[in-house]
């Protein structure tokens, strides 16, 4: 069979100096054999996109600058672009839209690993995102289009993390990582590899911390991503704030806002429901607890 192989590569080899054209038979195969090497070398992140597509990604980048300038979704976050905090928008005085109408539909799940952890409440903390089961070094890709605002180590928190904003108006952060791919201002494209998953900082087991921000206000991402079918829920999620209500904590779910209030000494289920107007079996079905349950100091209270 080599020796077949080898005579046919020769007698090619002769038609091309006496021009000839000779369609090879084994063109199939190196194609395949391209294929399969290029797949197996984006999956062990030994190549990027960037080195694949250099022109069309050149061509995206200036596009972008040119639409969106330094800072994507300007028209949200004016001018503010810091790289030293994650939320930095309070701080700013950057004001919230009463509502607000996000595109979603180009999007890419960060990475295809079972839900380990949910959004909301564990153990008297906030989660503030989902975490998604992957092995040390799988590839984490960018859920949208958008720039690298901040890249970052939290040795008690998120451990190696990147921060996006992102073209539609969201920003998305990305913990526990295990190596950058991509560097402070980089623009980037939905899909487009930015780092490799680990078990950095404080974590217990190798994860992705997924989060989706809007103008620093987490969001639930269950609320966007379906990460059972790895799709969206719909093309377009709508944002949506409301009044806050004094002496509590705002916390955001599906773009609602809603109101939680922190247990001080004293404290009963009746007195919390008498003070904010509300009722005893509806503090127990939000928060998921018995009317017999004793609170304790600091333990936080969905009121609404």
């Amino acid at each position: 069979m080599r020796i077949d192989k080898t005579i046919f590569t020769v007698f090619a080899m002769l038609l091309g100096l006496w021009g000839i054209p000779v369609m090879a038979q084994t063109d199939d195969i190196c194609i395949q054999k391209h294929i399969a090497i290029q797949q197996q070398n984006i999956s062990k992140n030994k190549d990027l996109p960037s080195m694949l597509s250099i022109d069309d990604s050149a061509t995206y980048s200036r596009r972008l600058e040119q639409e969106y300038g330094i800072a994507p979704a300007s028209e949200l976050y004016g001018d503010v672009w810091v790289n030293r905090w994650v939320n930095p928008y309070k701080r700013a005085g950057v004001k919230l839209p009463d509502t607000f109408a996000v595109n979603v539909s180009n999007y890419c799940i960060p990475v295809i690993g079972r839900l380990t952890s949910d959004y909301g409440f564990r153990r008297y903390r906030m989660h503030r995102g989902v975490d998604l089961k992957l092995t040390v070094g799988d590839t984490v890709r960018a859920a949208f289009a958008g720039r690298v605002r901040l890249i970052n180590y939290e040795r008690r928190g998120y451990g190696y993390y990147v921060v996006m904003r992102h073209t539609n108006g969201l920003e998305t952060i990305y913990g526990h990582l295990s190596r950058f791919l991509v560097k402070e201002g980089d623009i980037v494209k939905v899909g487009d590899p930015i780092a490799l998953g680990g078990n950095t900082g404080r974590s217990s087991g190798a994860h992705l911390h997924f989060e989706v921000r809007f103008l620093g206000l987490d969001l639930n991402p269950n609320e966007i991503f379906d990460f059972k079918t790895n799709t969206i829920h719909s093309d377009e999620f709508v944002f949506r704030s409301a009044p806050y209500r004094a002496g509590t904590e705002t916390y955001y779910s599906n773009g609602v806002s809603y109101s939680v209030y922190r247990v001080r000494r004293g404290d009963t289920l009746t007195s919390i429901a008498k003070k904010y107007r509300t009722s005893i079996n509806n503090l127990c079905r939000l928060n998921k607890i018995s009317p017999k349950r004793t609170l304790k100091i600091g333990q936080r209270i969905r009121i609404d």
